[in-house]
């Protein structure tokens, strides 16, 4: 068993950057990490959108000669993935944003920026894509000052390099900025202490069980002690680098998996470390919080129920994020259950008594025993890799869920000139066109002095002597189908019934 770190004297050292990579979807955050860590991760995933936070460990020599480790996070670039971003920033010492030299500060820039800015944390500008034809490096820093990115030699003090994220330009500077940026943060922690840190990912793995991705901020990591975080803990036994090698310890600034939860912790939480089980039951006590029933507001509206199922925790924020733009006065939508992991039978039985109950799912399978209920008891299984598909068709799925009410549509108003007879409830009238117009078939009011006095149908129209079908302008005759009585001055509003 490994000795209690707390026993050991303090000792205090420097720490490498943890450092976050942000901007615009397709400004070159992923190209950038592959550059840097001669990896490629663009072609594996999905629409060659990164849509995980992921940790990679790297080093540089600065132009001082010196060797420097620097542990990078790569956020998803889609709005959908805003909480995974700002996690991102959270868990960072110091920031790159990254901006395209050919289209300049983007939406999602200042997203990035204000995620930036709410951590509080230093950034560097990296100004990409100069080797492109499109690129003009003088109107990308006009749009940065432009958007309050006060960089340096324009009237600021942020750092900012020119670089070619693709052809590796600049790439050196950029991280010697980060190197400085981060002594100057002056960056220390205890390595002697029990480790301590921020859980980055979290996901069920079909083959291996409960795993989570972690970055250790104080101490060291040894195997043979165990993690807890919230209410979730774990031996560390199977830990592995994020190359995916089996290691007994890990460091300052280290991401680590750690395989062997007996639950899934929570993404974004702190994670704590004690040397033995009995310990765990101290901890977890005093993580405990209270549990109530979740109180969904009574609407009266019709009830969506929507039960999510993801690869991985933090894709499950992403979908809620696009649940939460949905609007409706006519549906209320509630999710009723998330987890990580495929959709299993137990997940189809959950939803089969609720009317109307979706299940989604994100970059995971459906069981076939699961396939095979969902078509008997009548539920929608819906799985998706890319969110953006995703969320076009959330919003598809929920419109066609919406019940459709039949809404007047006013088409013309005309006033009665002349009653010429009633015979069984159809009156003979003569009148004109005050506006739009007037259709055989059509429904109508009767106003008279701008009170509604009565109801009717048109049941056929004449203009010219000739039946018509509809009329625009002038004088016409009709007969109007009507119980109520109607008089010269009164006037008849047509309109038609429309389903929305």
């Amino acid at each position: 068993m490994a000795k209690k770190n707390a026993t050991k004297a303090p000792c205090v050292v420097k720490r490498s950057p943890i450092v976050v990579v942000m901007g615009h979807i397709d400004h070159g955050k992923s190209t950038l990490l592959d550059t840097i860590r001669t990896a490629n991760t663009v072609d594996q995933e999905a629409g060659g959108i990164t849509q995980h936070l992921s940790a990679y460990k790297t080093s540089h020599t600065t132009a001082d000669g010196a060797t420097e480790s620097i542990t990078f996070l790569d956020t998803p670039g889609h709005e959908a993935f805003q909480k995974m971003r700002l996690r991102g920033a959270d868990v960072a010492d110091v920031a790159i944003l990254i901006v395209s030299a050919e289209d300049g500060v983007k939406p999602q820039t200042l997203e990035a920026l204000k995620s930036i800015q709410q951590a509080e944390i230093p950034y560097v500008v990296a100004i990409n894509k100069i080797d492109k034809p499109g690129a003009d490096l003088a109107r990308t820093q006009s749009s940065l000052i432009e958007n309050e990115i006060y960089i340096e030699g324009m009237g600021g003090d942020i750092p900012w390099v020119a670089i070619s994220a693709k052809a590796g330009t600049g790439i050196s500077e950029l991280l010697d900025l980060v190197i400085l940026t981060a002594d100057l943060a002056g960056l220390e922690a205890d390595e002697n202490t029990p480790a301590s840190g921020q859980i980055i990912e979290a996901k069920l793995d079909p083959k291996r069980g409960n795993t989570a991705t972690l970055i250790v901020k104080e101490g060291t990591l040894r195997s043979g002690e165990f993690v807890i975080s919230g209410q979730s803990s774990s031996p560390v036994r199977i830990m592995e680098d994020y190359t995916g090698t089996s290691v007994k310890e890990a460091y300052l600034s280290d991401p680590v998996r750690i395989v062997g939860w007996n639950t899934i912790p929570q993404v974004g939480s702190t994670f704590a470390t004690v040397t033995n089980k009995k310990e765990i039951e101290g901890v977890i006590a005093d993580n405990q919080s209270p549990v109530g029933k979740v109180d969904f507001k009574d609407t009266g509206l019709p009830v969506i129920p929507i039960s999510i199922k993801a690869d991985v925790s933090g894709t499950i924020d992403a979908i809620l994020h696009e649940l939460d733009k949905f609007e409706s006065d006519r549906i209320a939508v509630r999710v009723i259950n998330t987890s990580v992991g495929d959709v299993t039978v137990t997940d189809v039985q959950d939803v089969s008594a609720t009317e109307n109950a979706i299940i989604v799912g994100f970059n995971i399978n459906v069981e076939r025993p699961a396939v095979d209920l969902a078509t008997r008891l009548g539920v929608e299984i819906d799985t998706f890799e890319i969110i953006y598909e995703l969320s076009e068709w959330l919003n598809t799925a929920l419109k066609n869920r919406t019940p459709k009410k039949e809404e007047e549509r006013v088409t013309g108003k005309a006033k009665i000139l002349k009653h010429f007879s009633t015979q069984k409830n159809t009156h003979v009238l003569g009148a004109r066109v005050e506006e739009g117009e007037l259709k055989a078939g059509q429904s109508v009011r009767i106003i008279r002095r701008d009170i509604n006095v009565g109801s009717g149908e048109i049941k056929n129209v004449q203009q010219y002597k000739n039946d018509v079908t509809e009329v625009k302008e002038g004088e016409f005759g009709m007969q109007l189908n009507s119980k109520d009585s109607i008089a010269p001055g009164d006037y008849i509003e047509a309109y038609d019934l429309v389903v929305t």
